[in-house]
């Protein structure tokens, strides 16, 4: 019937956006709704060139296309081939207007944004505790640190329960004095998310003197809380990422410093043994043991150096000697009387030189090498 029926091959219908999904094939899956019902409806990659403009949650549109069976799942549904924009969708109008007004007010500010801390004790998560979402968290924060202790507040997340839920685990973790806190749910319509669009979950999130990492829906979800967060994190289970730091990553960091200082402390207690060494040379050159080493070794010396300048004067004394008795041995008496002469002098002892001091009578000596001769002046001859 759908495909012989001429005006379901041609129609155009008017709607609010939900549920919107750029699948990685290049389809695009979304809902369009009103106050009346719902219909899912799919622009495959083909029918593209009909869209100038990207679809988003919230977006108030007129979808031209074809209604048929997808017979997989038993259900009708609506193929579009055109979609022009029909102003905005209520929500998307509420979600602009907020977020405008908290932008002005300042709550988006870098400046109050509170850093991340590396190292955490306590991970606080107001989320739904039946979700797929808190079970990632808790799954990716035991394997990257099981020291971690996570502590859950079970909030409800959506309905009309929802805001003043989630405003209380805020409120209650801040008092359990958690180090960081992961506020978020699983993907959804807008619907579906809405509750993080509200003022009251920004304010609460704003005055949070924890830090505060948003983690709704899937990455291309944006919410109000993601704008007043300290940090935006795509996905719950990025959120467990960037709150926990792996502790192997810091074991290995730890390994390194320790590495680090082991060479350093090695290096310096090389250092230390070579000053070591060269104190105790110092020490064993200033010793006194080595001074009267040093002492008598100059002694030593010295002494070798006298005793050689001695011997040196001497020889030198010797062959002066030696020279003065060669000179005085020409000079000497006894060498005259040993070449044939004799020495006379008279009873006194007085040398006779010439014949006018000896008289005939007189009484001499004659001196000769080996002795004395007494003898009697008989003559005297000129």
């Amino acid at each position: 019937m759908f495909t012989q029926d001429y005006l379901l091959r041609s129609l155009y219908v008017k709607g609010e956006v939900s549920n919107c999904k750029y699948h990685t094939s290049g389809h695009i899956y979304f809902t369009l709704k009103d106050p009346r019902g719902t219909i899912s409806c799919v622009m495959f990659a083909g029918n593209r060139p009909g869209l100038s403009f990207r679809l988003a949650e919230g977006m108030q549109v007129i979808v031209g296309g074809t209604v048929d069976v997808y017979e997989r799942d038993g259900k009708y549904q609506f193929y579009a081939k055109q979609i022009l924009a029909d102003g905005n969708g209520v929500l998307y109008e509420r979600f602009e207007r907020l977020k405008a007004e908290l932008e002005e007010l300042g709550m988006f500010a870098r400046e109050y944004k509170q850093p991340i801390p590396r190292y955490i004790r306590t991970l606080g998560v107001v989320t739904a505790d039946t979700g797929a979402a808190v079970r990632d968290i808790i799954q990716i924060a035991g394997r990257r640190n099981p020291y971690v202790q996570v502590i859950l507040y079970p909030a409800v997340v959506q309905g009309e329960a929802a805001v003043p839920s989630i405003v209380q685990g805020i409120r209650a973790l801040e008092g359990c004095g958690v180090d960081v806190m992961i506020v978020g749910r699983g993907g959804g319509s807008m619907e579906d998310l809405w509750a993080f669009n509200e003022r009251e979950v920004a304010q609460a999130i704003f005055d949070c003197r924890v830090p505060v990492i948003s983690a709704v829906g899937h990455e291309t979800d944006t919410t109000i809380a993601d704008f007043v967060a300290d940090l935006r994190a795509p996905t719950p289970s990025a959120a467990a990422e960037l709150a926990v730091t792996d502790i192997r990553e810091i074991l290995g960091q730890m390994d390194g410093y320790r590495e680090a200082l082991d060479r350093a402390l090695s290096r310096v207690l090389e250092r230390k043994r070579s000053q070591c060494g060269q104190y105790g040379l110092q020490l064993r050159a200033a010793s006194p043991g080595s001074r009267l080493r040093e002492r008598k070794m100059t002694a030593l010396s010295l002494e070798e150096r006298l005793q050689d300048r001695m011997d040196r004067l001497l020889e030198e004394r010797r062959h002066s000697l030696a020279i003065y008795i060669e000179r005085m041995k020409g000079l000497s008496p006894l060498e005259k009387l040993n070449s044939g002469y004799s020495y006379v002098t008279d009873a006194q002892g007085r040398n006779i030189r010439s014949v006018t001091q000896a008289i005939r009578g007189q009484a001499v000596q004659i001196q000769v090498k080996d002795g004395k001769i007494g003898a009697m002046v008989q003559d005297i001859w000129t």
